[in-house]
């Protein structure tokens, strides 16, 4: 855990306050999430479930769920409440996803992840090949990146996104997956391989000797 960033200064001020009971701490804590836990929603939703449930919804859920929570964390502190806060809305995502296939039965594959998230997702690869620079030429490399991303699994989608579009190291990728820091290293490898491959098929890049 020796790479997790610690809350803020005023966010352990208000923890502590919070946790002796200071009703004020507690709503602005769940205030001052707001705005980050809607962000990692928007980034993390799967196209399929939002086009039955908004990323605002989701984030409601998670804010009712953080507020009925919370004396338990106050209690156990397992890790910075950023972190709580958006490992409990990663567990909202995965029920919603659940819900969504419990309704459906089945999610069609040509459901693609919208551009801003396919693109975050693989940007740090794409930056080795083409950089169209003319409209028509990012659109269609868009819509491909979209078609080779749609490929993957959602726990790759969800590592990749979480190294790729947030930059977090290892040890909060494991916080929030449930997994140890090495486990969340292999992981992320071998999201990145398929990947690779994936866009590769698409003509985004060049295929690995």
């Amino acid at each position: 855990m020796t790479r997790v960033k610690p809350d803020s200064t005023e966010t352990c001020a208000l923890l502590e306050r919070a946790g002796a009971g200071d009703p004020q701490a507690r709503d602005e804590l769940l205030q001052r999430c707001q705005e980050p836990l809607h962000e990692f929603i928007e980034l993390h939703l799967d196209p399929a479930v939002r086009a039955r449930l908004g990323a605002s919804d989701i984030a409601q859920e998670t804010r009712i769920e953080v507020a009925r929570r919370l004396d338990d964390f106050l209690r156990r502190r397992p890790m910075p409440f950023r972190l709580w806060v958006r490992k409990t809305a990663h567990e909202r995502l995965i029920e919603a996803r659940r819900a969504h296939r419990r309704a459906c039965r089945s999610v069609s594959r040509e459901q693609t992840l919208p551009d801003r998230s396919s693109l975050a997702l693989a940007r740090p690869l794409l930056a080795k090949g083409p950089s169209p620079s003319q409209e028509a030429q990012a659109r269609e490399t868009a819509a491909l990146v979209s078609e080779a991303v749609a490929g993957l699994s959602e726990a790759d989608r969800a590592v990749l996104l979480m190294r790729h579009a947030e930059d977090l190291p290892y040890e909060e990728i494991a916080c929030l997956l449930d997994i140890e820091p090495a486990a969340a290293r292999q992981r992320y490898g071998r999201a990145l391989l398929r990947l690779e491959r994936a866009l590769a098929r698409c003509g985004l890049l060049d295929e690995r000797p």
